[in-house]
Parts: structure tokens; C-alpha cells; sequence
């Protein structure tokens, strides 16, 4: 191949994965690789897989095959990520239609990979392995926010995760990196950071980094240009009181608190091995409240969990009526194999976990939908991330990007920062009407 082949990636999964994906994508055009317009006209389609559950196995597999009807006939198919992390060996045995299979570890290998199966020479040989937790390169955002991933790996023994199965143990990054990161993307134009990690909480803990992600927060915070850091996931055991105050005094810090509770029953998250119950979960969300009486809180919760019963699901919306969360998730549980919890007695059926998923969602449909009706005549601090239809759509740091509501304004272009006065609520969704 006499020119620079294209390339297309798509990215399933979690934010984490998306991280990995625009490194990648830096890293492959530093080396001289052509970006695609399309899937269908790409020299190398490559899918970044997502092997967190059952569902998302199955979305990615559709995926892959997807690509593989969609590319030219001559393109190579590549497929990266979790999955391919995980089932390595088994994929590349079911997949016929992939000419490579790399998970995170050998990402080292993929210049290499592409180079035999495109028969292009690099513009510069590779002279390290890839690991690319520590790059900093990103292509420029095409979002005002954009995530950095601060830590790679997990090491909680949560019963029903297999995250440290293929990810590992927590590794964190240097904060010089991180900051150089930031910066990075600051200069391009991004004004909000959102970190993330497996534990975001312990960063830190594996490294010389005294003070965790507290001073994490601090070293970061003065960045040129950043006008809002966002934390997710936030396990309950590592959110000291310090890091409440840090949340909650900082001016660039969103007060916006991602708690992952996953159940308030006692008995079923000591068989997660996770903490607490909801007396505790409850004192928590009251002393972040104390602390920053406006802050939001969000949570998921894994609902149908081996040994639940009808009375536990009573006391998971018992607490969801107490706690008042902004926003929450509930997701079916799901057996991983190799973990614990898959050969716990108890299992429950798929349609039960189904409906008391429903029933859970609805629940906070009401709880999220009175949250936000509090909202209307506050004058929020808004971002406006794009325009759909004529309508700008924005973001407050009551809302998390892709997962949260939104607010709709009545003028905005994307990437400006406004103040907005909200006129009314409708459900997760608010109006504002910009100010000054």
C-alpha cells in the first residue's frame, strides 16, 4: 500500500474506553494513519470492545459482525478493548472474520499488526510498548467536556465485578501527567475534565502520591482555562470527610458526588463485599448535603443480586424515598464468570430482576422529577454541548455528560459557557432562558 491506509474505530462501553480510544487514535496518527470518513471506506476498521456484562458482550459481538458486513472487501478488521482482553483466545477461534484480536496489554503490538496486514510502513518505527494510560496526546475534542483517566485497574474484591479479572490491579498515574492532560485538552478549548477510574476515589494508593485524589484535586485545579472538574464513580469507602470538603469548597470542582451504593441491603452487600447498608449509605448522602446543601448525587444500583428478595427491594426504595438522589441507575445483575457471586446460591430469574428493575426506575422517575422541579428560578453556571434541531442543548454541574439530564435553552452555540435561569421541569429534562 503506496499511500497512508485509513482508519475507522468505534467505541462501545464506558467512558474509560472512549479514553483509550482517542489515545489510540493519537497514537496512530502520530505514526502517520489516516482517519476514515466511514466504516465502509476504511483501510483498517477496528471496534474497542466492552465486556463489563452480558449485554455488552452481546452488543459488541453485533457490532463486530456489523463491521465485518459493512467494510470493503479488502479492509482488515481489528478488534480491541475488554473483550478482546478477556476472551482473547476464544474470540480469535469464533471470529473468523477479525484478522486480529489485541486486548489492552498488547496495544503495544497494534502499529506492528497494521503494518502486516496493510503492508504500509509506519512513518517511524515503534520503540515502546504502548501502554497508554500514560499518554497524554489526544485528538482535539469535538466536545466542550472531555475524560481523563487518571488510574487503570481495581483492586476492590467485589463479588460480582470480573473488572479486575482483565483489568488488574489499580494502577495509578503520576499527577504530572494528569496535569499535563488537562492542560492539553484546556488549550484546545475543553473547559470541563471529567475523571474517571475504576475507584476514582483511591487514586493514589498504589503510588508516592501523598493525599490521594484530594491533592489530586488541588494540583489540578489551577489548570488555565479549566472551569470545571467532575469526579465519577466514587466507591463509598474510599469518600473521606476531606474529600467531602474538597467537593464542596473548591470553586472548579463540580459539587456532583457519583456514589456507587449498589443496594441498601445489608445482607446482600456484604455478599458483594461492599459496604455499609442504608442507615449508613443515608448518613453519607446527609453529610455530603451538610456540607454542600446544593450538591448533586447520583448512584447505580445492581438490582436482582443472588439472595434478593421482594423485602429487600422494599428497603432499596425505601432508601431511594429517604435519600432523595438527583439521579440513579438500576441494572439487572448479571453473572460474570469468574467471579463469586455467579456461583452463589439463590439466582434470581431474569424476568423477576426485570420488573423489580422497573419498579425501581419508576420509583425514581418521581424522586428525579421532584429534584429537578427545585430547580426552576435557580440561576445555574450552564454549558452548552451542541444544538439539536435549532434547540440548545446544555449541561449545569447538576448533569454529568451522556448520562444525566439536560437543560434546553432559548439561545446558545456550542462550547459557550452561559448563565441560565430555569423556567420549568419536565421530568429529567429542564428550560432556561439565558441570562446577562
Amino acid at each position: 500500500m503506496s499511500s497512508a491506509p485509513s482508519v475507522w474505530l468505534t467505541t462501545l462501553g464506558c467512558a474509560k474506553n472512549q479514553v483509550d480510544s482517542e489515545k489510540l487514535a493519537a497514537r496512530l496518527g502520530a505514526f502517520g494513519y489516516r482517519p476514515a470518513l466511514s466504516a465502509e471506506d476504511a483501510d483498517v476498521v477496528m471496534v474497542n470492545t466492552c465486556a463489563f456484562i452480558e449485554a455488552a458482550r452481546r452488543e459488541s459481538i453485533e457490532t463486530i459482525l456489523d463491521h465485518a458486513d459493512r467494510k470493503r472487501p479488502d479492509a482488515r478488521l481489528v478488534v480491541l478493548g475488554c473483550m478482546a482482553q478477556r476472551y482473547q483466545s476464544e474470540l480469535a477461534e469464533a471470529l473468523p472474520e477479525a484478522d486480529a484480536v489485541l486486548g489492552m496489554e498488547r496495544y503495544g503490538e497494534l502499529t506492528a499488526h497494521l503494518g502486516r496486514l496493510t503492508g504500509w510502513e509506519p512513518l517511524r518505527p515503534s520503540t515502546s510498548s504502548m501502554d497508554i494510560l500514560y499518554e497524554v496526546r489526544r485528538p482535539t475534542p469535538s466536545t466542550p467536556y472531555a475524560y481523563v483517566k487518571v488510574a487503570e485497574g481495581c483492586d476492590k474484591a467485589c463479588s460480582f465485578c470480573a473488572i479486575p479479572l482483565f483489568r488488574g490491579k489499580q494502577r495509578s498515574r503520576p499527577p504530572v501527567g494528569i496535569r499535563q492532560e488537562i492542560a492539553a485538552l484546556t488549550d484546545a478549548g475543553v473547559g470541563e475534565i471529567v475523571l474517571v477510574s475504576q475507584d476514582l476515589a483511591a487514586y493514589g494508593s498504589d503510588i508516592d502520591a501523598p493525599g490521594g485524589i484530594v491533592d489530586l484535586i488541588r494540583f489540578v485545579a489551577d489548570v488555565d482555562g479549566l472551569r470545571t472538574l467532575r469526579l465519577l464513580y466514587l466507591h463509598p469507602r474510599e469518600i473521606s470527610p476531606g474529600l467531602i470538603d474538597e467537593m464542596a469548597g473548591s470553586p472548579v470542582v463540580a459539587p456532583y458526588f457519583d456514589l456507587s451504593l449498589q443496594h441498601a441491603s445489608g445482607h446482600l452487600l456484604r455478599a458483594m463485599r461492599r459496604p455499609g447498608d442504608g442507615t449508613r449509605h443515608l448518613e453519607l448522602v446527609r453529610s455530603i448535603r451538610d456540607a454542600a446543601p446544593a450538591a448533586a448525587l447520583r448512584s447505580s444500583f445492581i438490582v436482582g443480586f443472588p439472595g434478593e428478595t421482594e423485602d429487600d427491594v422494599d428497603v432499596l426504595e425505601d432508601f431511594l424515598v429517604a435519600a432523595e438522589l438527583d439521579w440513579a441507575g438500576f441494572f439487572p445483575y448479571s453473572a460474570e464468570e469468574g467471579t463469586p457471586a455467579a456461583g452463589m446460591p439463590g439466582q434470581v430469574d431474569a424476568a423477576a430482576a426485570s420488573e423489580r428493575t422497573r419498579r425501581l426506575e419508576e420509583a425514581q422517575e418521581g424522586i428525579t422529577a421532584g429534584r429537578n422541579a427545585e430547580q426552576v428560578g435557580r440561576v445555574l453556571e450552564v454549558v452548552v454541548d451542541q444544538v439539536e434541531e435549532g434547540t440548545p442543548v446544555a449541561r449545569s454541574y447538576r448533569e454529568a455528560p451522556e448520562i444525566d439530564g439536560v437543560l434546553l435553552l432559548d439561545r446558545g452555540e456550542p462550547g459557550q459557557w452561559l448563565r441560565a435561569r430555569v423556567t420549568a421541569a419536565y421530568g429529567s429534562e429542564l428550560s432556561a432562558e439565558v441570562v446577562g
